[in-house]
């Protein structure tokens, strides 16, 4: 068969173009952050005039300012006057709320506000230098869908890992018990029995949740129930760890009673939220699992100097605060490991970073020790440590920046200059 002349023409073009070498791809253009000192989490050591290369989303590499020419195309950011470390994580946050627990408020707040309140208090939270949070309790999944909202670039906010609804006891500390029993109310988590708690952490994890809250014990702000009370069963907080840890999501346990702190880290949670009359047993039983403790005690300054609680929730909180901090500070003392975590929304978001300087000021905490809670350890409690927690490259470029050493005075970490998240600058030079 005899090709016509077009088509001939048309396989040579074709032919010859395969021939020719193909133009060399152009190198993707980096941001070279010019820094003039960065902060080694895991030594505490401070690097002068270092640059961090970030392409895309993450950091490609650390090296000295006078080995790292820029070459055409590259953005320099220069942090010359600043030191610069890993992005802070708050693993205890309730994103979605605010501090006012007036019950009127309380039981007229609706989903839909909380999504609006959500939206602001994530760029608060952001702005404030916390690149990623966990947060532990929110109603309707509205935390699910903030997550996926910042995730798909439509609003700013941190990294965030969320649980959705708390599982709680009927008439515990997870559950509503401001109304009259006419109303019927029941919050969205509670569930009693084994099988009822199987479940509800099957339910979350099917709408989205990464990891399952708990509520071992009473608590604070809640009206009716003890926080030194345990609330599940030994038996029912191993049904619930055990079907979260085969579906691959870690457990967060609200304990405040020495009680449920034991029977929590028995049943393998992964850590302890607020620990407030933990002792000796419970620490060896946490010391001897791994588990962690997330202590939230700047929530207690803030609430007895600025807080206006109903009376049924005020002496709850001054009685937990009279022996917390005393209690924590022998915790970590003994050696039980410590993430950070807040409970920002019991006070306004964004002054997360006070609670390091309780830690340090109050506790006695070594400085470096402090500033590792809310990095190399909190990326460690999240399982997230391939991604998060210090400045290395293949990690995320999560950076930010202040005046000065926070390790010679952790307060500076409450006045973050500069904030870089997945590549993107949010605060300061080069901010859109």
């Amino acid at each position: 068969m005899r090709l016509s002349p077009s088509i001939c023409l048309s396989l040579s073009v074709s032919i010859a173009l395969s021939l020719v070498p193909a133009a060399p791809a152009q190198a993707p253009a980096h941001t070279l952050i010019r820094a003039g000192h960065l902060l080694d989490v895991h030594s505490g050591k401070l690097l002068d005039a270092q640059t961090i290369v970030v392409t895309g989303d993450k950091i490609t590499s650390i090296a000295a300012t006078a080995s790292t020419p820029a070459a055409a195309g590259d953005n320099v950011i220069d942090l010359g006057q600043l030191t610069v470390m890993p992005g802070m994580i708050d693993v205890h946050t309730h994103i979605t709320g605010n501090p006012d627990f007036d019950p009127y408020k309380e039981l007229t707040a609706t989903d839909a506000k909380g999504a609006i309140d959500g939206v602001v208090n994530a760029r608060t939270t952001l702005l404030a230098g916390f690149t990623t949070i966990r947060n532990v309790g929110a109603s309707g999944y509205i935390d699910v869908d903030l997550r996926d909202a910042i995730n798909a670039g439509e609003v700013p906010g941190p990294h965030m890992l969320v649980s959705g609804p708390p599982l709680g006891i009927t008439g515990g500390h997870c559950d509503e018990n401001l109304l009259p029993v006419s109303y019927h109310q029941v919050s969205d988590g509670v569930a009693d029995g084994i099988s009822a708690v199987q479940q509800k952490v099957r339910q979350n994890i099917k709408y989205g949740a990464d990891l399952i809250k708990i509520c071992a014990t009473g608590g604070v702000l809640s009206k009716g129930d003890d926080p030194q009370a345990s609330q599940y069963t030994l038996e029912e907080m191993k049904a619930i760890v055990a079907d979260a840890h085969r579906l691959g999501r870690k457990v967060a346990a609200h304990a405040h009673g020495a009680q449920g702190i034991l029977w929590a880290s028995e049943a393998g949670v992964d850590s302890i939220e607020h620990g407030s009359y933990i002792n000796d047993e419970a620490i060896a039983v946490m010391k001897k699992n791994g588990t962690y403790l997330v202590p939230t005690l700047y929530l207690e300054d803030w609430m007895l100097e600025k807080g206006s609680l109903p009376p049924f929730y005020h002496q709850k909180m001054v009685d937990v605060s009279a022996v917390a901090k005393h209690n924590i500070q022998h915790a970590m003392e003994s050696g039980v490991k410590i993430a950070m975590g807040t409970d920002a929304a019991v006070y306004p978001h964004g002054l997360n970073a006070h609670e390091l300087d309780v830690y340090v000021n109050q506790l006695h905490m070594a400085p470096l020790a402090a500033i590792q809670s809310t990095t190399l350890n909190a990326a460690d409690l999240l399982g997230w440590s391939d991604r998060i927690g210090s400045l290395e490259a293949g990690k995320w470029a999560d950076i930010i920046a202040v005046e000065g050493n926070p390790i010679a005075d952790v307060k500076l970490l409450q006045d973050v200059k500069w904030v870089m998240k997945s590549g993107v600058v949010y605060k300061g030079t080069g901010a859109k």
